[in-house]
């Protein structure tokens, strides 16, 4: 498990998609936010004193139909369906999609850092699965930070291995409620939920860039979530 290279633009990513891993699911949502390291290194903050969104932010959410039927669940929680998606005319993951991401990410400054929340159990996983069906790669320096694990350990570490953090729940409106004291907006919407990441990371910055910086994966470490039964074979 190789380390990757100190990373200049950090892509906050979330997916929403048809189902969890054990049902093999297709990306029916994705957004990216890429803002650089130097906004992440000196935020503004309000007058309350919480930090603020960058001001320099590029973003991107995209939606498509996936072939496989949302499970009940991800369509209650997700807020999309099939039937929804295909009357709004949207393609599925193709070509297309894979044309604007890369057009998206050869506009940041590189290395890059994925940043996303459980993403090494599903967002990292899947989009790898995605891309590689259509033969995509992302760019060979890229580098992955999954914030929910990395949180959980910092915030073991400061408790010296004390119970302070038992109870205390990781997902991420949990975070942004601790860290704020308010609900987050938009929640389980692609956007909605790259907007609270950001926010989370920005709460704890110089900790999760110190940590990427020495810690963070080679995006080569991940592996597809599933062999698609169409398209190429995943092995590489």
């Amino acid at each position: 498990m190789s380390k990757g290279p100190r990373a200049e633009t950090f892509i906050f990513l979330d997916l929403e998609a048809t189902g969890l891993p054990s049902v093999d699911p297709e990306i029916a949502e994705i957004c990216l936010f890429a803002v650089h390291r130097s906004s992440l290194e000196n935020p503004e903050y309000d007058e309350s004193g919480a930090p603020m969104l960058p001001r320099v932010l590029d973003k991107l959410t995209l939606c498509m139909s996936p072939e496989r039927p949302f499970t009940a669940k991800a369509s209650e929680i997700t807020g999309l369906s099939s039937e929804g998606l295909a009357r709004c005319r949207k393609a599925g993951f193709d070509n297309a999609v894979v044309q604007v991401l890369e057009a998206f990410l050869s506009r940041q400054e590189g290395p890059l850092c994925l940043v996303a929340h459980n993403g090494f159990d599903y967002d990292f996983p899947l989009l790898c699965t995605e891309l590689r069906r259509l033969g995509a790669h992302l760019p060979r320096d890229t580098i992955c930070l999954d914030t929910l694990p990395v949180l959980r350990g910092l915030d073991r570490a400061h408790s010296h291995g004390t119970r302070a953090q038992v109870g205390k729940g990781y997902s991420l409106g949990s975070l942004f409620r601790r860290y704020f004291q308010a609900e987050p907006s938009a929640a389980h919407s692609a956007e909605g939920d790259v907007h609270t990441l950001l926010m989370v990371f920005l709460h704890r910055a110089p900790e999760l860039l110190a940590w990427a910086d020495g810690q963070a994966l080679s995006w080569a470490h991940v592996k597809p979530m599933y062999v698609p039964s169409d398209g190429p074979s995943l092995e590489a």
